[in-house]
């Protein structure tokens, strides 16, 4: 792609873009998606205030909170749609392309050093295998990035509106509360932040104890405390599911060379994350916890994973 490369990772609440210079990124900024109509306006605010009589972009790789259907997104959870044509020719660019949010974070794994990860285990990270990512952020995402001798291919899936299972009688109570107030429940109504908060209301309902109105934060921040055994609760069981879909990733994707959390929610609890029964849940698969043993799983610490992926994208197309 001609430099300079718009570059931008969209999600349901904040649009982040950069630009690609001379190989080097410059500063991501980060734009509220309820602040602007459309994607051009956001697009349209940060050349404004960042180009500064330097040259304009003259392409755009743009990744998306979507399942891209005929080239363009349809973003579920927010109003925009991201189309390549309209995007060139509104920000005057020789070429766009759009893509969902998660295939950018599968480019980028096999960028990602140890400074970018936290180890939620001890299994060491081989050199080869598909790579699979998952994400709660404010839906919850899944892709995967197949390792080839010659290239590497992505899988992008729609797996976070895929039925959660659960694992005893009480997560069973907790589903068949949710399902009373939602119908069908996927995992992201459980594993994102607005899942959180549900999760929370659902097991003070379930255990038939009072719990406050809090949000996702708030049920992080008093779980972390250790002031509110509800909260410590929710956020456990949170982990637990997210162990059990992260394990069910590696087995449906034989993703051997690691499974990957990425998104907004986990890193704010990385270090009770590490201590929960999430690894316990990624291995309790019966007569596969053998090949699960030897999985690793990585939290992404990474401030803009993404970009780290859309660079890659963008000098591939470039050479």
């Amino acid at each position: 792609m001609q430099e300079p490369v718009l570059l931008a990772d969209i999600g349901a609440t904040n649009a982040r873009f950069a630009l690609l210079r001379h190989g080097t990124l410059g500063q991501v900024s980060a734009y509220q998606v309820a602040a602007y109509p459309t994607p051009e306006d956001a697009a349209r605010a940060f050349l404004d205030d960042t180009l500064a009589g330097t040259s304009p972009p003259r392409s755009a790789v743009i990744a998306a909170a979507g399942a891209p259907v005929d080239g363009k997104i349809s973003m579920v959870n927010a109003g925009w749609t991201l189309d390549p044509a309209l995007l060139a020719s509104a920000l005057g660019l020789s070429t766009a392309r759009v893509l969902n949010d998660f295939e950018a974070l599968a480019w980028a794994l096999p960028d990602l050093g140890p400074d970018d990860l936290v180890a939620l285990d001890d299994v060491p990270r081989p050199s080869t295998g598909t790579l699979a990512v998952i994400g709660p952020g404010t839906g919850f995402g899944l892709a995967a990035l197949v390792r080839g001798t010659a290239d590497d291919r992505p899988v992008v899936t729609e797996g976070g509106h895929a039925t959660l299972a659960a694992e005893d009688a009480r997560e069973d109570a907790v589903i068949d509360c949710l399902r009373a107030e939602f119908g069908h429940v996927s995992v992201e109504r459980v594993l994102s932040g607005a899942g959180l908060a549900a999760l929370y209301r659902a097991l003070a309902k379930v255990e038939n104890r009072p719990a406050p109105e809090r949000d996702s934060p708030a049920i992080v921040a008093h779980a972390l405390d250790g002031d509110c055994p509800h909260s410590r609760e929710t956020l456990a069981m949170f982990c637990a599911f997210l162990g059990s879909v992260a394990g069910n990733t590696a087995l449906t994707l034989g993703a051997t060379g690691g499974v990957f959390i990425a998104g907004g929610v986990t890193p704010r609890f990385r270090s009770f994350l590490v201590t929960s029964a999430f690894r316990e849940r990624f291995e309790a698969k019966g007569r596969l916890q053998p090949y699960l043993a030897r999985i690793p799983a990585r939290l992404i610490v990474h401030p803009n994973p993404a970009f780290v992926g859309l660079c890659r994208l963008a000098r591939q197309s470039d050479g």
